[in-house]
């Protein structure tokens, strides 16, 4: 909260008796004590209650923030003035929702820029939003930072929330915030496909564009994911190509979805995106294709994602990397020598110079000294009749070795072969 909006004087301030015992409870997760007090020993039921405050001016013998030292303080600071129902909404205290909307608490009331509603929401409260909402709470409340409720649904356990909010007239086109995000651009971001099956159910546009010029699925495919959320994501992005999603919407600085996703080194939303026609050649403004965002960040990613993710874009026909640059990947990708070999057998024939070794640190040569040595024994070798046949094989097939390579009346061996499959050493 700036100092701007500091002006509003708390019922109950941070150093009074009720603050301090309704911190200590909180603290001890209490959660009892804490509706006791909400309930009880708040006399005005829209009380404005003060549970932080960092303004080191008050206090000259406070330890200076980092900024300010640093002479970049911006005159604003930290001042969270809160409700007892934003409270109780936030800890998903029915009961005491229900208590304090009875005694007639202004169910929009926002001191410290949020309602009771948007707490609610973004703990996954269904039954305190379902209460808010029929005491005519305002579905599309907007936050100080230009939120609505819908914008604060970013966990599974929020589903029942989002249908609530649709239920009571939430709009699912509202962009809100810096970003400009709609409520799909938030479940995209978090992984929801659920709640994004819900918006596109109700209307929600699936190519609408957020401020940076991001689409759901552009959305979906840049952000950071842990490994038990990757299935779920997949889900997403599938679910937006299903319902229409252009598969190459470019955002403010032309990356593509595929971009995205070979960025965070996501070989099955790289080979989704890729079924669905996603251009592999796709430059962005930097110059950069959507194989070298996969080999930038493959030191590192998981060991066997950057890999597939630069195998599938090569076997969808993304264009390889100039030969003269093959040195500049060696160095950035030493570390991985799958992608290395992936790369290095797209090509019929490649000059392997024995100066390349220098770009190699020696730790990571005696790490992977199988591959490493046999990658060197071909400096002065042609590569095998066997390769050579490979590469005929892929030209002739083109983008479309994904699809025409496993049709072929070969082994899956072999159809491996043909497909860049890593073997661990280079023949």
């Amino acid at each position: 909260m700036t100092m701007a909006s500091a002006d509003c004087l708390p019922d109950y301030p941070l150093d009074s008796d009720l603050v301090k015992r309704l911190k200590s409870a909180l603290d001890a997760s209490d959660e009892e004590r804490v509706s006791d007090l909400l309930c009880t020993e708040v006399e005005q039921v829209d009380a404005i209650i003060e549970m932080a405050n960092d303004d080191w001016m008050k206090d000259p013998s406070a330890q200076l923030p980092p900024g300010v030292l640093l002479g970049l303080w911006t005159l604003e600071y930290k001042r969270e003035l809160t409700t007892p129902l934003c409270i109780a909404a936030a800890r998903g205290h029915t009961a005491c929702v229900s208590h304090l909307l009875a005694r007639g608490a202004d169910p929009d009331a926002s001191p410290g820029g949020r309602g009771a509603l948007h707490e609610a929401c973004l703990g996954g409260h269904t039954a305190c939003a379902q209460l808010l909402l029929q005491h005519r709470a305002d579905p599309d409340l907007l936050s100080a930072e230009g939120l609505a409720p819908l914008h604060l649904c970013r966990t599974a356990a929020s589903l029942g929330c989002a249908q609530a909010l649709l239920e009571h007239g939430a709009s699912v086109q509202r962009a809100g915030g810096s970003g400009g995000d709609t409520p799909l651009h938030v479940a995209a971001q978090h992984g929801l496909d659920e709640h994004a099956r819900l918006y596109l159910g109700r209307g929600a546009p699936v190519d609408a564009r957020n401020g940076r010029g991001e689409t759901a699925l552009g959305a979906a495919c840049g952000a950071a994911r842990r490994p038990d959320e990757h299935a779920r994501c997949l889900r997403l992005c599938a679910l937006l190509l299903r319902r229409g999603a252009a598969v190459d919407p470019r955002d403010e600085d032309e990356r593509s979805p595929l971009h995205q996703a070979c960025g965070r080194a996501r070989p099955d939303l790289a080979s989704l995106l890729l079924r669905h026609g996603a251009d592999a050649g796709a430059l962005d403004y930097g110059g950069a294709s959507p194989l070298a965002r996969a080999l930038q960040t493959a030191a590192c990613a998981p060991r066997a994602a950057a890999p597939r993710t630069v195998q599938a874009l090569l076997n969808y026909g993304s264009p390889t990397v100039w030969p003269d640059a093959f040195p500049k990947v060696l160095k950035t990708c030493a570390s991985a020598p799958e992608v290395v070999e992936v790369l290095f057998n797209s090509y019929p024939q490649l000059h392997v110079s024995e100066s390349w070794k220098e770009a190699i640190p020696e730790e990571v040569f005696e790490m992977h000294q199988p591959f490493y040595k046999s990658f060197f024994a071909l400096a002065h070798t042609p590569r095998c009749l066997q390769h050579l046949c490979r590469c005929a094989i892929r030209k002739l097939f083109g983008k479309n070795c994904f699809y025409f390579i496993p049709l072929l009346p070969l082994p899956k061996s072999l159809q491996n072969y043909l497909l860049l499959e890593p073997e661990g050493v280079l023949h």
